[in-house]
């Protein structure tokens, strides 16, 4: 486990970039963390850094394709696996996105909208000669790892966490109506997620976040 600043990893990202042993496809990066723990920070600094070595970048975040909320709540399933089973279409990620990634030139995404609980699509292009960053929660889970080439996992302790996502998501409701959400269905997801994956331990770098 290291504590690096987000230039250190865009260096060490843009290197494997330039040595990487394939041409034809992009170079795909995960960054995984639990709620709150700063992946989308992060990420967005990762991206300011290899934007100045004039890098093509795709950045796309895996909160802007989940499912409709009846596919996802009310479904007589335990709330926490609602959350990992659930809240994205698995085969659809891998087949819309991760797959495309490896051999094709263009792919139709959706992308969700919390608000409206609707979705609008969108053509991404894909660019052989570039870096995409995939940003979210549970990217290493079997459904999904082989796709990436290179892993951040941002370890940050659970109590940060905590205070961040319960003074950050007030769309929920109150503050115990974040709470209760939380308590029931976020943070038992993302311990099966831990106990079941192990992701810091298949991660290729993991970043401590204090």
């Amino acid at each position: 486990m290291k504590t690096m600043c987000s230039k250190e990893t865009a260096e060490i990202l843009y290197s494997m970039f330039l040595n990487r042993s394939f041409k034809e496809r992009p170079f795909i990066v995960g960054v995984d963390g639990m709620g709150g723990a700063g992946k989308t920070t992060f990420s967005t600094k990762i991206v300011q850094e290899l934007k100045r070595k004039n890098c093509k970048l795709l950045t796309l975040h895996l909160d802007n394709h989940i499912v409709e909320k009846n596919k996802r709540y009310q479904t007589g399933q335990d709330e926490w696996y609602e959350y990992y089973y659930m809240q994205w279409d698995l085969s659809g990620i891998r087949t819309n996105l991760l797959e495309p990634l490896h051999s094709h030139d263009y792919t139709l995404l959706q992308f969700y909208d919390k608000f409206n609980d609707s979705f609008s699509a969108s053509h991404i292009k894909i660019i052989p000669d570039s870096i995409v960053i995939i940003e979210g929660i549970f990217l290493q889970r079997e459904e999904w790892r082989s796709f990436f080439d290179f892993v951040i996992f941002i370890d940050c302790p659970h109590e940060i966490r905590k205070e961040r996502v319960l003074n950050r998501d007030s769309y929920i409701g109150n503050y115990q109506e974040r709470l209760k959400k939380y308590t029931e269905r976020y943070w038992q997801g993302e311990k099966y997620y831990m106990d079941k994956v192990k992701p810091v331990s298949i991660a290729d770098l993991v970043i401590a976040i204090s």
